[in-house]
């Protein structure tokens, strides 16, 4: 029969905290395979050894810290009412029912110590180091991309400033692969690069300036950051954060970051191949994989040829008489290598000026086709050979499998679509925490399961 429950939750129980979490909680996973206590050791130099009031456990404000992140709160202020009220949180944290939740001011200022030096970077490494001693990182393919984050920052308020572009870090490479090219074919050199790059003028926020204005196909328009990351295919363990404003193109920071990995987690002998978007296949990019060995695939760009005229890949390149061959059999000689590494190939006027498909090839008024080819082309042309191979397609799958899954779960789970703070190194924070979570969150249910 209908009745209600009309007692008032006041009176007195004898309970153990033990006993109100559920026995396959995730929390109680994340506590019996991970040990955050090498915590202590990394923020012992923030701390007074002999003097001054006793402080609260750093290792427990990080662990609330972390729960923040794991379950999506947003705000000290509610993480500290959620803990009061959970019974898993308290027991997580190892706090009894009555025992005082940190306040929330506290918390925030932790959150700025942690902000000091590279307290956060430190946790993330051990955190990947447990995987890599549990064998749950092989570090034989490494996938990476980057995903954008809304800055906390009004696309409104902005001034116009003339940003000078400085030279991208590689040109001093570049201008020694032109210089030995055009001594190769007879040229001679040319004078030295100005290192003054070019002026634009570009939208800086007046919220957040550490932020790009990012303009992208497909993508939205304002300010944001973007998230760098690489991941370990084998149980898409996350090895690499790295955030930088919403205007720098994903290929900048790729080849640095990837030496970084490698150097630190000690892939040198492992890393086979990596799996990389159509933003990352560059000269450059290409030149340096091939150097290192590694099995590279890169997505490819849809280049759109000019309505009407005919494709440049229908022209083909004979490597031993260094020319390229017309679809009508007329070889285009090799002229010069210019300022920006790509040599050029012209075709006779004479010759094309009675071909059928002069209409079709050229719109020049001097009826002369020319082609460009990169001095490091060798290279991009090799990774082109290893996306069309059967091994090639099933590594560039497996982007959508492990990174392209990695970012759904941080922005959908983990409140990593918006930046919580304003400045670079505290979007860098957000970021970092946000994969701790993740990759603990792995490694536990990982470590679970093989225990059975």
């Amino acid at each position: 029969m209908l009745r209600s429950n009309p007692n008032i939750q006041n009176q007195y129980e004898l309970v153990c905290i033990e006993d109100l979490v559920l026995p396959h909680h995730p929390l109680r996973k994340i506590q019996k395979h991970i040990d955050f206590s090498f915590i202590l050791d990394l923020v012992r130099p923030y701390y007074c050894e002999d003097n001054g009031r006793p402080s609260t456990d750093p290792i427990m404000l990080f662990k609330m810290l972390f729960i923040g992140y794991l379950y999506g709160v947003r705000s000290e202020r509610q993480l500290e009412q959620e803990v009061y009220s959970n019974t898993a949180y308290r027991w997580f944290l190892g706090l009894g029912l009555t025992d005082r939740v940190p306040d929330h001011s506290t918390l925030s200022y932790f959150r700025e110590r942690l902000k000091e030096g590279d307290v956060v970077q430190q946790i993330f490494d051990q955190i990947v180091l447990l995987a890599i001693k549990h064998r749950l990182v092989a570090g034989r393919v490494l996938v990476t991309d980057s995903t954008h984050l809304k800055a906390n920052a009004n696309k409104q308020k902005f001034v116009k400033e003339e940003v000078t572009k400085s030279t991208k870090a590689y040109m001093d490479e570049l201008d020694e692969a032109i210089r030995a090219d055009r001594e190769a074919h007879g040229k001679k050199p040319l004078k030295p690069r100005k290192e003054v790059g070019k002026a634009k003028e570009t939208k800086v926020s007046t919220t957040d300036p550490e932020s790009g204005y990012m303009v992208r196909d497909g993508k939205p328009e304002g300010f944001f950051y973007l998230d760098h990351r690489t991941v370990d295919h084998k149980h898409n363990i996350i090895t690499d954060v790295h955030v930088t404003p919403g205007n720098v193109h994903d290929s900048v920071p790729y080849v640095e970051r990837l030496e970084y990995v490698v150097k630190k987690f000690g892939f040198e002998s492992t890393l086979e191949a990596v799996a990389l978007d159509a933003g990352y296949f560059t000269s450059y990019i290409c030149k340096k994989l091939k150097e290192k060995k590694v099995y590279a695939v890169i997505g490819g760009r849809a280049y759109t040829p000019v309505k009407g005229l005919i494709a440049k890949w229908r022209f083909k390149y004979d490597p031993e008489k260094n020319v390229y061959v017309c679809p009508q059999k007329h070889e285009l000689q090799y002229c010069t290598t210019d300022r920006e590494g790509y040599r050029q190939y012209k075709s006779d006027p004479n010759h094309c000026s009675s071909c059928p498909l002069l209409a079709e090839c050229t719109r020049s008024k001097n009826k002369q086709k020319v082609l460009t080819r990169h001095v490091w082309q060798d290279s991009k042309e090799w990774v082109k050979q290893n996306g069309r191979s059967k091994s090639g397609k099933y590594l560039y799958r497996l982007r959508y499998q492990t990174i392209e899954r990695s970012f759904a779960d941080a922005k959908e789970l983990h409140g990593l679509r918006y930046c919580r703070f304003r400045g670079k190194k505290k979007v860098q924070q957000q970021a970092l925490m946000t994969a701790i979570c993740q990759n603990v969150k792995k490694i536990a249910n990982l470590l679970a399961k093989r225990a059975g």
